[in-house]
């Protein structure tokens, strides 16, 4: 059932203005921290061969997600009283703006003069997978606007879709799937089979969001769609490279380009015809991520004036 923008508005308000407490963390992990525990357990059927495995994979997304999206039912429906406050509160578990914008801002800090190389490459290396240690300024800089822009559909825009489309069981089954990709959806061994409906359910729920996303990051920098719209289709993602395209046409700079994780050299594409970024661009790019994060609250409001009361 889809969700009154005003309460999303408000969730998205709260989750903004206070994020997920890193003391309330040290006493109640994050609720996607739990469905990672859940995803660590249920590990435990990746066995056999190649058909029970995909298989096994299919039930582990539709158990984990079920669960998540049940859980998120329950709280809007069997609460009398509290549904209201506990679905603002629920709701704002299943964003991430704050979060984001502290992970990159801590980046560019360490990139200020004085520029503390180590420290940026320790900063980013909380957000990225690449290897990070031999990384330079425009290096760094590119990993940390990369994760920018493709957790910018990921964190805020689609977790807002589905919060909008679905109340608190689209948001929540839609975590359940995106944290199922980030461990299990990988075409590498053991994982290729047991997390392929992983990986396709999360390229299906983020088929329409991270369009949005590329599209809002184009908006708020007046430039980037001519580069959005050539280079997206370079990415191996299906959805990825929307948002991560705008980036570089945004900010008139080239992102992706080869890197390496656990040691071993990958060949990416590139996007944007631009220099690398520099830590200035970095700056730029969370001025855009907050005006385009801005531009979201607004047509939040927008559409909580046009809801049928």
């Amino acid at each position: 059932m889809p969700a009154d923008p005003w309460i999303v508005l408000a969730a998205a308000g709260l989750e903004g203005v206070l994020g997920y407490p890193a003391r309330l963390h040290r006493l109640v992990p994050h609720p996607v921290a739990w469905i990672g525990a859940a995803l660590r357990r249920l590990e435990a059927l990746n066995r056999g061969g190649d058909i029970p495995r995909r298989l096994a994979g299919v039930f582990v997304l539709l158990l984990v997600a079920g669960t998540a999206a049940l859980a998120g039912w329950l709280i809007g429906r069997l609460v009398d009283g509290w549904a209201l406050i506990l679905t603002i509160a629920a709701g704002s578990l299943g964003l991430a703006a704050r979060s984001l914008y502290a992970h990159v801002a801590a980046v560019s800090r360490a990139l200020n003069t004085p520029i503390n190389l180590p420290a940026a490459r320790a900063a980013v290396g909380m957000i990225v997978g690449r290897d990070t240690a031999d990384l330079d300024e425009a290096g760094v800089s590119a990993a940390a606007l990369e994760s920018l822009a493709e957790s910018f559909n990921d964190g805020v825009v689609a977790p807002l879709f589905w919060f909008l489309l679905g109340g608190l069981a689209g948001l929540f089954a839609y975590k359940a799937v995106n944290t199922a990709d980030s461990l299990i959806g990988h075409r590498e061994e053991p994982w290729r089979c047991f997390g392929w409906a992983a990986a396709r359910a999360d390229d299906l729920m983020n088929l329409i969001p991270a369009r949005i996303a590329g599209a809002l990051i184009a908006l708020v920098a007046g430039r980037g769609w001519r580069t959005m719209l050539r280079d997206a289709g370079r990415h191996a993602s299906p959805n990825s490279g929307w948002p991560e395209a705008a980036m570089a046409g945004a900010l008139g700079v080239q992102l992706g380009g080869p890197a390496s994780y656990d040691g071993a050299p990958h060949a990416r594409p590139t996007f944007g015809e631009g220099p690398r970024p520099s830590p200035l661009d970095l700056r730029r790019g969370l001025g855009l991520y907050l005006r385009a994060c801005a531009v979201l609250a607004a047509a939040l409001a927008v559409g909580g004036l046009a809801w049928p009361r």
